[in-house]
Order: C-alpha cells, then structure tokens, then sequence
C-alpha cells in the first residue's frame, strides 16, 4: 500500500465572508489565490465570518475554532480585516504556520475616532506578533506596520497587487472630459472632497462617474448623494454603484482623467490599472499613493485639501496637451508594474520561507 503523503504545496486561505465581495482587497486575495492555484498550489479557502473588523467575542471565537480546522502544519494565510482584529491568533501557531496578509492596517482607517484607532492597533499589535510571515501590499504598509507594529523587517514581504494587459484608453471625442473615479462608497476615499473640488468648476467642460460598492458603508453612500444634489451637479455627476469588472474596463476606455481623492491607500489598486490605460491622475499624496504612482503620471494634491484638489482637476480639464503628456507617462510606468503571476510567485515565496 503506498503510504499517503500530504501535499506541500497546500495552503488555507482565511477571508472574512464573501470572497467574491467587490473591493480592491478582496480582489486580490481572488488573484493571488487563482494564481497560486495556477503554480500548483491546492488552496482551501476558509471563510471565517462576514462580521470582521468589528467581531463579537463569541464570533472571533467561531473564527478561531473554524481556523483550527486546518490540518496540522497547513500554512494559513489570514487576511488583516480580520487577522487584525483577532488577537487570540496566538493560539493557532502551535498548530500552522500564520502569515499575515495585511492590506491596511485596521488602525489606519480615517473614519476611525482616537478610541477606535487605539484598539486596533493593541489588537492588531498583538495579533501580528503571531504571524511567522507579514506580507503586506506596499513599502508604504510596511513601513507602518515596523512603526506602529514592531514586526521586525525580516519578517515582511511585501508582494504589490498584479496588473493585466489592458488596453490603452480611447477617451471622449464630444468636447466633454469625462472623469472616472473607482472604488468603494466609504469615507476614505473622499468623494465628499471630489464633490466639493468639482463644484467649484462650474465653468468647465467634464462629466464624473463614480464607480464603487455603495452598500459597504450606507451612511457615506446617503451623504455622497446630499452633496451631489446640494452642490446642483445631479446632471453632471453619475453613481453607478458596484459594476462587473466587463463594464470597469468600459469605462476606464471611455474616460479622459481618473480621479481618486483618498485620505488613505496601502496600494491603491485602481490607481494601477488606470495607469496601465494610459490615463492621466489625480490623486493625493496619501499612504502608498506616492509609491504607486510616480512623478509625471499625475498630480498628487494633499489629503483633505479641496482647494488643492480642485486647482489639480481645472488644470487637467483645461489642457488636453497636459492630459496627453501625463498619459504618456502612465503608459511608460505601467510597464514596469508586476503582472498578477509576478505577484504569486513572491507570495508563494513568502509562504515556503516558513513551509
């Protein structure tokens, strides 16, 4: 009888909820898995409760009870939406090897009151101190997480989101610039600051469509519509809500500027793939937002800077022969980002340094 041995190249993969769920963060850990997959890893995806980052006790107790169903010895990855708010992960190490995969740390969240933000850290602090491997998304996080978090430096990979062949944007040809804007309806990503930059544009020639989950946070999603009605720009400004990926790329061909107005990115994935359409930035000097997109692709404002913001649109609106320059160079700099199968292969790498 031949005796059974376990595979190596196995791996658990802990995601808070629905995998499929429609933001950047979960949008990688979709790819990384598939593409492990496609390097011959057998992934099991282990959902560990859609309740994270703000889990009863008696939840992150099912989470934890759920996670020692991983065979013994199984490297699990966590995501940080909930790695970061376990700190009974200490308890699991005995068991498997723990690996981190922080996209933002909790703590980071603008949103966040003082009290908020210091629990997070403690919980997350303790939490990351369990974790053999911390593979975050950007130099920019792993900065932090050394910081806030005292994970020593050789501990961290930092394993930047893929990017896919696209193809370059085609833009409008009706004498309107066409903004884009992607990601979901919460405050980090300050919409409510989009809004109030381009009522002061009143003047100009553009249209905006905001494409982005609206039901993550619906306090931000009813507050994103009083400021488009308040500021009498319903005919100018259109919220389509989350979309399939299809129509994502539609709409990146179709536009002339992408327009992110943060006030905090571990990466910035949209910022990516809008760069690989050859499409000209604007966007603030936020996180990892520097990092993603280099000098000359964009214009990088301050967060939370309206008059900052707006100067930065006017100029983009106004100058089509800026526009292609700018353009140009995203082109040249999405070259150099990593594709997804790049990505995998660090993450895999990550993983067998403690396999």
């Amino acid at each position: 009888m031949r005796k059974y041995r376990p595979n190596k190249l196995r791996l658990a993969f802990g995601v808070p909820g629905d995998l499929a769920t429609p933001t950047g963060g979960y949008g990688y850990d979709r790819r990384i898995i598939q593409e492990l997959r496609h390097l011959g890893w057998h992934v099991d995806v282990v959902d560990v409760g859609d309740s994270f980052p703000f889990p009863s006790v008696a939840q992150r107790m099912t989470a934890l009870a759920t996670l020692s169903e991983v065979p013994p010895g199984c490297p699990t990855v966590l995501d940080g939406l909930a790695f970061g708010a376990l700190p009974e992960a200490g308890a699991l190490r005995s068991r498997a090897p723990l690996i981190a995969l922080v996209h933002q740390p909790l703590a980071q969240d603008p949103s966040l009151n003082t009290t908020q933000a210091d629990i997070f850290r403690a919980t997350e602090r303790t939490a990351l101190a369990a974790a053999a491997r911390v593979v975050v998304t950007s130099e920019a996080t792993a900065r932090i997480v050394v910081a806030d978090y005292d994970v020593p430096p050789q501990r961290i990979n930092v394993v930047r989101p893929g990017n896919d062949p696209v193809p370059p944007a085609f833009g409008s040809n009706d004498g309107l610039v066409r903004l884009l804007s992607v990601g979901s309806v919460v405050p980090v990503k300050g919409y409510d600051l989009l809004i109030a930059a381009l009522a002061t544009l009143p003047d100009m020639s553009w249209r905006l469509t905001i494409a982005g989950d609206r039901t993550r946070n619906p306090a931000a999603a009813a507050q994103l519509d009083a400021d488009i009605a308040a500021n009498g720009l319903c005919d100018r400004v259109s919220v389509l809500g989350a979309v399939p990926p299809k129509r994502i790329i539609e709409l990146y061909l179709a536009s002339d500027v992408f327009v992110l107005a943060s006030r905090f990115e571990s990466y910035g994935m949209a910022l990516a793939e809008a760069m690989a359409h050859g499409l000209p930035l604007v966007s603030t000097i936020a996180g990892a937002i520097p990092d993603t997109v280099p000098v000359g692709a964009g214009l990088l404002v301050p967060p939370d800077d309206v008059a900052a913001l707006a100067q930065a649109l006017r100029r983009l609106i106004g100058d089509s022969a800026e526009r292609r320059r700018l353009a140009a160079n995203a082109l040249a700099a999405a070259a150099q980002l990593p594709t997804w199968q790049d990505s995998a292969r660090l993450f895999a790498g990550a993983i067998q340094t403690i396999a």
